[in-house]
């Protein structure tokens, strides 16, 4: 498990009813490694001015990963973290490798942004 305070996706089940009960879901896959910590705090930050956003983070090495890994939106993703915005169960807009603050705040305003 991830290291964050960030609410955790661990299973299949989870992803699911995540995505299924919440119209805007941000999913961050990865590792506590250079890449990905940055964004973690970033989300981390963020959550409390996105009320209407679900932060999430997810293991890049947990077999429910594969949903994540398998998306073909991230199917030509080289570095991590994953990190991939779903408006109603629909992906519209996925990432790959190092965001900082402005760049995850551009990214929710413009696909969740009623």
């Amino acid at each position: 498990m991830l290291d964050t305070k960030l609410k955790h996706v661990e299973d299949d089940a989870e992803i699911k009813e995540l995505l299924e009960s919440n119209a805007n879901v941000m999913i961050c896959c990865g590792r506590m490694g250079p890449m990905c910590i940055p964004v973690f705090g970033s989300m981390q930050k963020l959550e409390p001015k996105y009320p209407h956003v679900q932060f999430r983070d997810m293991d890049f090495d947990i077999p429910a990963a594969d949903f994540i890994r398998g998306l073909p939106e991230c199917a030509y993703f080289m570095g991590l973290p994953f990190t991939v915005y779903f408006k109603k169960g629909k992906v519209v807009k996925a990432t790959s490798s190092i965001q900082n603050e402005k760049q995850i705040t551009k990214i929710l305003d413009e696909v969740f942004k009623d």
